[in-house]
């Protein structure tokens, strides 16, 4: 399989008046097509630092992320956020849905954000739903979802621009038992039938070993796992 992610080097430092604090220290980390990778590590380790650099979320200290041949960080913000919009897709453990709009206009949601006409949306996104298991439920909205349906839209919402990649950071981390690995095979389904690339951050070790490659992160370095 051939890469679609490489991090070389990514450093994050955040200086306070007291203190400097080294959250990552030179990372390497390569993603390849097709592969569900999962990256473990306790709370406060820099998990979710990581992730946002490497959607271009955030801006590494030092270091460069390439996504698909493309150098991130040799871009303005206004093209970062261009690039996130179109070719990497986000999944948070809070799952960020708007309130008020439907199930179906959250899916939307990130392609209107980027010019689409909301006519040219409406069954692709339907689609979508159905293939992550909400069939029926996109007139609801999500004070009217549980919170795995939540998170089913979030995915949604995350595939619906055909992403290079997906991230997912602690995604079932508010979720039952059940439905956390109601979720978690439901990647592995996209991963298989999409051909979708996940990079997910998480603390629950159980929950990885289905993945591709798990690797480990503490004290700011990443070592290897499977």
């Amino acid at each position: 399989m051939s890469e679609i992610l490489c991090a070389n080097e990514i450093r994050k430092t955040f200086t306070t008046r007291s203190e400097t604090l080294h959250v990552l220290k030179g990372v390497d980390l390569s993603a390849k097509k097709r592969e569900v990778l999962a990256i473990l590590g306790p709370s406060g380790a820099g998990k979710s630092t990581l992730l946002h650099i490497l959607g271009g979320l955030d801006r590494p200290t030092s270091g460069e992320v390439i996504l698909d041949d493309v150098p991130l960080f040799s871009h303005s913000d206004e093209e970062l956020a261009s690039i996130r919009n179109s070719d990497i897709g986000f999944v948070f453990q809070f799952h960020h849905l708007l309130p008020e709009f439907t199930a179906l206009e959250n899916v939307m949601m990130p392609r209107l954000i980027g010019g689409s006409r909301y006519e040219e949306l409406v069954d692709a996104s339907k689609e979508m739903l159905e293939t992550v298991g909400l069939r029926g439920r996109w007139d609801h909205k999500p004070g009217e979802l549980s919170g795995g349906e939540k998170q089913r839209v979030a995915v949604a919402r995350a595939l619906i621009g055909n992403p290079k990649i997906v991230l997912a950071d602690e995604l079932t981390g508010n979720l039952d038992s059940s439905s956390a690995t109601s979720i978690w095979n439901l990647l592995f389904r996209l991963r298989d039938e999409r051909g979708v690339t996940f990079i997910i951050v998480t603390h629950n070790e159980e929950l990885t070993q289905k993945c591709d490659r798990v690797l480990r992160l503490a004290n700011g370095e990443l070592t290897g796992g499977k």
